[in-house]
């Protein structure tokens, strides 16, 4: 199921979406998997069937740890990208009961240079996958998540965990 943000019905929260889809909005997928084309970008994949979107995939930039500065670090591009769409689809496997390091680690990089609802007017969804997940650590992403978008000014769209999901939010974005 298409998780939708509390206090919204998951129907209402899916036609916003796809409203959001059909007046031509700018998708990115930000890939926090070090595999290009593995579950993550598949499910990611299944959830924007038929729609045009850009990816981008976090193991291709130079993204340092929260606290160093170094010349080459390319935050600054990858927030620049994020700021020109309309629609952000983050995608992360889940590795040792959480998300990944690689999107922990854009998250951790917000804090600090990037001020409170500098993203306002975007919408969030994640895509969140493993093996064999326990409720505990989707419920875990899922909070994370809601807690970065409103921080920074975007409505979550909810997060989708499955092929089932996926494919279900998908169909309930298409006319």
């Amino acid at each position: 199921m298409f998780r939708p943000s509390p206090g919204r019905h998951k129907y209402s929260m899916n036609l916003f979406v796809y409203e959001l889809l059909q007046i031509h909005m700018k998708i990115l997928f930000v890939n926090g998997s070090p595999n290009k084309n593995g579950n993550t970008a598949r499910l990611a994949g299944e959830l924007l069937a038929g729609k045009q979107y850009d990816t981008l995939n976090l193991v291709d930039y130079k993204l340092y740890a929260y606290g160093q500065q170094f010349d080459d670090d390319q935050f600054a591009e990858i927030l620049e990208k994020m700021k020109a769409a309309d629609l952000i689809v983050i995608g992360s496997p889940v590795y040792w009961h959480n998300m990944c390091g690689a999107v922990r680690n854009l998250l951790d990089r917000f804090y600090g240079p990037v001020s409170p609802g500098a993203l306002s007017g975007k919408t969030l969804a994640f895509v969140f996958q493993g093996a064999a997940p326990e409720p505990w650590m989707l419920e875990k992403g899922a909070y994370t998540m809601k807690r970065f978008a409103k921080l920074y000014g975007m409505d979550y769209a909810g997060m989708v965990t499955d092929s089932r999901e996926a494919r279900s939010a998908a169909g309930k974005l298409k006319s």
